[in-house]
């Protein structure tokens, strides 16, 4: 777990935090294409990426605390797999496991799998690992990260992300 487990984008810590989040082009479970985070204008994002699929749970345990909470009437809430580009064979392959694992429509909306050089993503959102899902909270018509952290969100997390978005 690393000490610092979120970052106010408002005020970079100094570690070369990108101020943007970068638009990747991906399809939901639903097979609908979405381009995050320019799809997402109505209400400020809260975008769950994950990079392993045992990440799964930590991400399903993230989401369920936000709804908890009543997060997904403040926020649009998704989650992003995020695989290394491979063949468009390999890309059906996976999407129909997944599709599989999850009957629920509400679920397959807004988990949106993107392919692409997931060294080059992480890099884009200095992110050094790919060891733990990490989420940001990003602004719903400037597309600018208000917040991140890695990790399940917490309470805390829930206060910081909510006065991220108050001002």
């Amino acid at each position: 777990m690393v000490e610092e487990r979120f970052v106010n984008a408002a005020t970079p810590a100094g570690k070369g935090m990108p101020v943007v989040f970068p638009s990747v082009q991906g399809k939901n479970l639903n097979k609908v294409s979405k381009t995050v985070p320019d799809d997402f204008t109505t209400q400020h994002l809260i975008a769950i990426v994950a990079f392993q699929q045992w990440h799964q749970r930590n991400v399903d345990q993230t989401i369920e605390l936000l709804e908890k909470n009543a997060f997904g009437e403040q926020f649009e809430i998704i989650e992003i797999p995020v695989i290394q580009k491979a063949t468009r064979f390999r890309q059906i392959r996976l999407d129909a496991l997944m599709r599989a694992a999850i009957r629920d429509h509400r679920i397959r909306n807004r988990t949106i799998t993107v392919y692409l050089d997931k060294k080059e993503f992480m890099t884009s959102l200095d992110i050094e690992t790919d060891a733990s899902i990490h989420w940001f909270v990003i602004h719903r018509s400037a597309n600018t990260i208000l917040l991140r952290g890695e990790g399940v969100i917490t309470p805390k997390d829930l206060e910081r992300i909510t006065t991220a978005t108050d001002s």
